[in-house]
């Protein structure tokens, strides 16, 4: 095993761990992805703490929760003297690169930091003919951007010398999923399984709930490509739009898998493969028609769960699964332990490298702490809100209010609780809150709820009761 392992960090935006095979998928196949997992280990309780694009990708790269790093929305771009893992492995001897999505700002206080050589989509970047932001300025690709990123990094693996990380995250599959020739027919003849949960009422939900614009009907002419026939009933819309949602997000995320197996594929060639360790994930999860909805940005399980596959033949036994909770800012400290760089003091997460070895801690945690900080945002109307999950419940609040952060839009609403027993009901179809039988569970949470805000340095809101 080697004393200094490369890394090698595959990120997605808005894959579902349930459009992925090693999860048990029944919408797709992931073949290259699911390699990952045979042979290497899959974590089942992996999840994101703010599940939209930009603070994600700032709390995996400080390792520190958003009200920490300060990127708590879309429109807090990362001050880009922070430190990050990526400078530490850089200071410590690492060869370091950057290729695909950033979304944390343009600019000299912006653009990536702690990077021998990057090029980043501007924003969202495009499917078709990308430009990139890169050191020499802005450039423009020809092709599909899953390829062009993939090549990026494969030319890049053919050029480093001595321990190397590289970052590989792709724009696929976001919105507005825009396939490549090869799969823009892919389940043209398919019906694809709905979701359970496609026609739910959110009858026991908050307010929050109802009043979101991720339902079926707030998709549009972008997403489907053709218009909508006429003539259905509700119902039957509902059902095809799902289907052409559905289609188009999965042709996508064929084109992803096809290209990390080319990457894979890269490291057996070059004998890299035994002693780099290569991780999957996405940026957080998102909603497959599940309860009516497509996007992130909830705290519900579709949403807040995130894909984590880790390989590394030299220490991870193949085809192991890990239980135990990990959240996107224990990323960093984890990267730096197996490098072996010390981690910082600051950083708030913690490092799974045990997991790795199929060791759980005794003291490894059994809850985990969200925040969603963007209230009211433009494009999908989601309330602001903050919760904790535990292995069994799941008890969300809904302060509901802009606390003067970028993005938000309107004014203030009335808060509300959700609690759901994940035992009972892991679908999450029934709000529990204030039911008789639930008060020492709902006590509990709320106490476990501080407990998990006071050692990361947030409080809460003031509207909450005491």
């Amino acid at each position: 095993m080697a004393e200094r392992p490369n890394l090698v960090f595959i990120m997605s935006d808005d894959h579902a761990a349930h459009a992925l095979g090693a999860y048990g998928s029944v919408i797709n196949e992931t073949p290259n992805l699911d390699r990952l997992a045979s042979e290497g280990i899959r974590f089942t309780r992996a999840f994101c703490t703010n599940a939209i694009c930009t603070p994600s990708r700032a709390a995996i790269l400080t390792g520190t929760y958003n009200h920490v790093n300060g990127v708590t929305t879309l429109d807090t771009p990362m001050d880009n003297t922070l430190e990050t893992y990526p400078k530490l492995l850089q200071r410590a001897g690492y060869r370091t690169a950057m290729f695909g999505k950033w979304h944390l700002g343009h600019g000299p206080t912006h653009d990536p930091t702690g990077f021998d050589e990057w090029a980043v989509l501007p924003e969202q970047g495009e499917y078709h003919n990308p430009d990139f932001y890169t050191p020499l300025g802005r450039i423009r690709r020809p092709g599909y951007v899953t390829d062009i990123i993939t090549e990026m990094a494969v030319d890049w693996l053919g050029r480093v010398d001595g321990p190397f990380a590289l970052m590989v995250h792709h724009k696929a599959p976001h919105r507005t999923w825009e396939p490549d020739a090869a799969h823009a027919l892919m389940y043209e003849d398919v019906e694809i399984p709905e979701p359970p949960t496609l026609f739910d009422d959110h009858s026991t939900r908050s307010e929050a709930a109802r009043a979101a614009l991720c339902r079926m009907l707030d998709l549009d002419l972008r997403d489907f490509k053709i218009p909508v026939p006429g003539g259905l009933t509700e119902d039957e819309e509902i059902r095809w739009r799902y289907q052409r949602y559905i289609k188009e997000y999965l042709r996508v995320i064929a084109s992803l898998d096809d290209n990390v197996g080319r990457l894979l594929d890269s490291l057996d060639e070059r004998g890299l493969a035994e002693d780099t360790v290569v991780v999957y994930t996405s940026d957080q999860g998102f909603f497959l028609g599940d309860h009516g909805w497509f996007d992130k940005r909830f705290m519900y399980e579709e949403s807040l769960g995130m894909p984590l596959l880790v390989r590394y033949p030299a220490r991870v036994r193949a085809g192991s699964v890990a239980s135990g909770f990990v959240t996107n800012v224990d990323y960093a400290p984890t990267f730096l332990e197996l490098a072996g760089v010390e981690i910082p003091d600051w950083m708030q997460g913690r490092s799974f490298a045990p997991l790795l070895d199929g060791q759980e801690p005794p003291d490894w945690p059994t809850s985990m702490y969200y925040r969603y900080w963007m209230h009211r945002d433009g494009a999908h109307n989601v309330w602001a809100h903050y919760g904790v999950r535990t292995e069994s419940h799941k008890l969300i609040y809904f302060y509901n209010d802009p606390m003067d952060q970028p993005g938000a839009n309107g004014p203030s609403d009335p808060p509300e609780w959700e609690l759901y027993d994940l035992v009972a009901d892991p679908q999450e179809m029934t709000n529990v809150y204030g039911r008789a039988g639930y008060e020492e569970v709902t006590a509990d949470l709320k106490a476990e709820l501080t407990r998990l805000q006071d050692p990361v340095g947030d409080e809460p809101h003031r509207s909450q009761e005491r």
